[in-house]
């Protein structure tokens, strides 16, 4: 983590007959816009003809050695910060089928358009060795990835967990993907999670997400400083648990 992107290839799958060809210059002009954005260069890509639409790039950047923050960084002590809400999953399952409110779509789309620029840029300033982006497997999933590396027990406070509006009310009418299946059996044994939690709650734990934030482990006592720096571009940034010795499971949620 902390990279900085330079060039990106498109990948993108589109069917041939049904839908408006102008939806996917759609698609690759937004993309395009973003990419300029950043100064990062559009150097080619691939297409498919498939009956759902997909759309990505794969991204090459580069890195100074002494500023990478991996998966085995976390440090006994640390201070855990969240720079984005969770909970686009759950709410794309709403809008597909039409459970959504137009201001709740509206507000997860919003995170996921957030760029992660800002983030990588702090954790250099700030000297961030422990770090993970929180995509597919959900915050809890991409969590234990990096207390399983590090050799350490993240205990995560549920209630200062930031989630999009709507989001628990979705969880609640069973708007849930795959992924909420998926994710606990990756995770497996190695959570505890307290019987307070609600299953609502649990699920969005356990939620993929598109474009979701990045989970940081600093030292706690950088860790208000690097906050106020996060929000300036993350209003919702939190610190959501603390970085403890190993005590039987890489995951506690409190």
């Amino acid at each position: 983590m902390g990279g900085t992107p330079i060039t990106a290839l498109a990948i993108t799958c589109f069917p041939k007959k049904g839908v408006d060809f102008a939806i996917l210059g759609e698609i690759m002009r937004g993309g395009l816009s973003i990419l300029s954005e950043h100064k990062v260069s559009l150097v080619g890509g691939h297409s498919v003809d498939n009956d759902q639409i997909m759309f990505g790039y794969a991204v090459t950047g580069v890195i100074a050695p002494d500023q990478i923050a991996s998966n085995d960084g976390a440090r006994v002590g640390d201070t855990l910060i969240l720079t984005k809400p969770i909970g686009t999953g759950i709410i794309s399952t709403g809008i597909k089928f039409g459970k959504a409110s137009d201001e709740v779509a509206a507000r997860s789309v919003a995170t996921m358009l957030t760029s992660g620029q800002a983030a990588a840029d702090a954790m250099r300033e700030f000297g961030v060795r422990g770090a993970t982006d929180i995509t597919g497997f959900g915050l809890l999933g991409h969590a234990w990835e990096v207390a399983k590396a590090s050799r350490v027990t993240f205990e995560i406070v549920a209630e200062r967990v930031p989630v999009l509006p709507g989001v628990l009310e979705l969880a609640r009418r069973k708007m849930l993907t795959k992924g909420d299946h998926t994710n606990r059996e990756y995770v497996g044994n190695d959570v505890t999670i307290d019987s307070r939690i609600s299953k609502e709650m649990a699920s969005v734990l356990f939620d993929p997400q598109t474009a979701g934030g990045m989970l940081i482990a600093i030292a706690s006592d950088r860790a208000g400083a690097l906050l106020a720096r996060l929000r300036e571009t993350y209003a919702d940034a939190s610190i959501i648990g603390r970085v403890i010795e190993f005590d039987g499971r890489s995951l506690v949620v409190i």
